[in-house]
């Protein structure tokens, strides 16, 4: 069990909230919940209806479709964004590693976030821009001519 200090560090450091003043995140973390699951566990799966994300306190977790893994996310990082997001069904399936503690963030907890402190929306946005910057630049190396010849990196 985290104290309240302790969410406040630790959610602190997450960058979708380390922008926000400690007050706010006081009070978003005391109605986060806290999960621990042991390893091997099936947190959620690919096409299941999702409305949570979660930030990894301990352990680790890959998140995958398949047998193909596409990230393994640590302590302080985060996963399950984009069901949150776009109320979509999940895209891809998570797995803990090893025994596993999260704090969940549900959709109903950040819409409510949101609408009292709009400077999250602005966070998650720059957050979320990061990561497709990122993409972009995987799919660029990928692709271009060096380590595929007859391919082009695009713009």
């Amino acid at each position: 069990m985290l104290t309240s200090v302790d969410r406040l560090l630790f959610v602190r450091r997450v960058p979708i909230f380390k922008e926000l003043r400690d007050d706010f995140i006081v009070r978003l973390t005391s109605v986060m919940n806290e999960l621990s699951f042991p390893a091997n566990y099936t947190i959620f799966r690919q096409g299941e209806e999702g409305r949570s994300l979660y930030i990894v306190v301990s352990g680790r977790v890959k998140v995958h479709i398949g047998n193909k893994l596409l990230a393994e996310v640590e302590q302080g990082k985060y996963f399950g964004e984009m069901a949150v997001f776009d109320t979509q069904p999940r895209s891809a399936t998570a797995t803990t590693l090893e025994p596993c503690e999260f704090l969940e963030l549900t959709q109903e907890q950040l819409y409510d976030a949101i609408e009292e402190t709009p400077e999250i929306a602005v966070n998650i946005i720059r957050e979320l821009s990061r990561l497709i910057r990122r993409l972009n630049d995987d799919i660029n190396v990928t692709n271009s001519p060096r380590t595929n010849p007859g391919t082009y990196s695009r713009e």
